[in-house]
């Protein structure tokens, strides 16, 4: 049975992601604070591979359904 391969720095990967797409929306971060109802810090920090925030899913599938993308593609590297 061969091994699954596991991304370590699967937030950064999100964060990356996020604003990628966010960019290509045409969106700030704080429009898309303001779209899925969290602080526009909180957002920034989301998108910053310099912080070590977490988030929930529940965080990752509004900002899914807000820059309508599927949510493997946020997680894709």
């Amino acid at each position: 049975m061969d091994k699954i391969k596991i991304d370590y720095d699967i937030y950064d990967t999100i964060k990356k992601n996020i604003k990628k797409y966010r960019k290509e929306k045409g969106l700030t971060s704080a429009e898309l604070a303001e779209m899925i109802d969290l602080s526009h810090e909180f957002v920034r920090a989301i998108q910053s591979t310099k912080s070590k925030s977490n988030f929930s899913v529940d965080t990752l599938y509004r900002i899914s359904i807000a820059l309508d993308v599927s949510l493997d593609k946020l997680v894709q590297k």
